[in-house]
């Protein structure tokens, strides 16, 4: 395959970790949140292996946070999503998916309450800034909203917790999925969240000290000698194997929190009020039409720019396929489709067009392991 070079500008912003990943071998890059994202370190599938069984540092500062502070800025945070916060607490992460009007997914940011009247919404690739803007000035919300300087960097495999043990102490190892607290490095604090896009486990570090985030990446390289240490980034083979949804892959504005498997975060019940609130509940009694499932493909390649037809056994279009890999682990390919109603129910046969080559195929649950 061709490839073709990303130039970089002010407007597709390189990250603070940028000249110590290309140093470090870095083979591609993808675009998020306008700023450059690494998207593999040589072989996919040998990155999949070794985040499996050790441990990654990942540069994903194009995670880039919203940060809502002032005296409604709860009230404009919970506004947006179809998750009650009104009983969140401060030290606490979030996933919350940021819906409109019609119920459409504007993004799947992870919230982050720092305190009550101040929030970080760590977004996915959607200019979500801007719609917080908008909502704040129509509601006459006194609120201040502004992109921070931080600059996220992830440790990622089931030998991250050894190796932050040994830079920040027992401590850290205490915290729960989806907690955070501020660690100390050489006299600089760093909010330390358990979380990541990744089901192997781990820590995002939000580095706001770039100068202190770049000694402690270079710390953990140092350290993490002994852990089998790599630079890596998000992996689409082992994201989709866990059923990692991909904002504007998987699914986007034309999609609702219900087709998307999201049933968990939807609180219709409470008294809280948010955009779309009305609509969610027509869609509710009503049922929907199509629903995020996997797909078991017999084949054992395929790479993807934009969605491939779903088509049943008698070649009628029945759902697209959104984003596929081959998976060492089932020797298959498998992947993420919307699927129509009454279609998406496990072992449904179903085919696609690979390459000019009709594979067979079928719906199954997420996620796959």
């Amino acid at each position: 395959m061709k490839t073709f070079s990303i130039a970089k500008s002010r407007r597709l912003r390189s990250t603070p970790y940028t000249s110590r990943i290309e140093k470090q071998g870095v083979t591609a890059y993808t675009t998020y949140n306008h700023m450059l994202l690494p998207a593999a370190f040589g072989s996919l599938e040998d990155s999949y292996h070794h985040l499996k069984k050790n441990v990654q540092i990942w540069d994903v500062a194009g995670e880039r946070q919203v940060e809502v502070r002032g005296k409604d800025s709860a009230k404009l945070v919970q506004m947006m999503t179809c998750r009650d916060l009104s009983k969140s607490k401060n030290g606490r992460c979030y996933y919350c998916p940021i819906i409109d009007d019609d119920a459409g997914i504007i993004n799947d940011p992870v919230v982050l309450r720092l305190s009550e009247d101040r929030w970080w919404i760590s977004i996915a690739d959607s200019d979500v800034i801007l719609f917080a803007k908008g909502l704040a000035i129509g509601n006459k919300f006194d609120v201040k909203i502004f992109e921070p300087n931080v600059d996220i960097m992830a440790i990622q495999g089931p030998k991250s917790f050894g190796l932050m043990e040994k830079i920040f102490g027992e401590k850290i190892t205490n915290l729960k999925f989806f907690g955070f607290d501020y660690f100390d490095f050489k006299g600089t604090k760093h909010l330390i969240a358990r979380s990541g896009w990744s089901k192997q486990g781990g820590y995002e570090i939000y580095v706001e000290n770039t100068k202190s985030g770049l000694e402690l990446y270079d710390r953990l390289f140092e350290i993490g000698k002994e852990f089998n240490v790599k630079p890596g980034c998000p992996n689409l083979i082992e994201r989709i194997e866990s059923g990692l949804l991909s904002y504007g892959n998987d699914m986007d504005l034309y999609d609702n929190p219900y087709e998307c498997g999201f049933d968990k975060y939807v609180n219709l019940d409470s008294d809280v009020s948010f955009l779309g609130k009305d609509k969610l509940k027509k869609i509710k009694a009503e049922g929907i039409n199509r629903k995020l499932m996997g797909l078991i493909i017999d084949a054992n390649e395929i790479s993807m720019t934009k969605s491939l037809d779903v088509k049943d056994e008698n070649n009628n279009v029945i759902g697209e396929l959104r984003s596929a890999c081959f998976s060492p682990h089932f020797n298959k390919v498998i992947g993420i489709a919307m699927i129509n109603k009454p279609f998406y129910t496990p072992s449904q046969n179903v085919k696609v067009d690979i390459n000019g080559n009709i594979c067979n195929g079928k719906v199954c649950d997420l996620p796959f392991i």
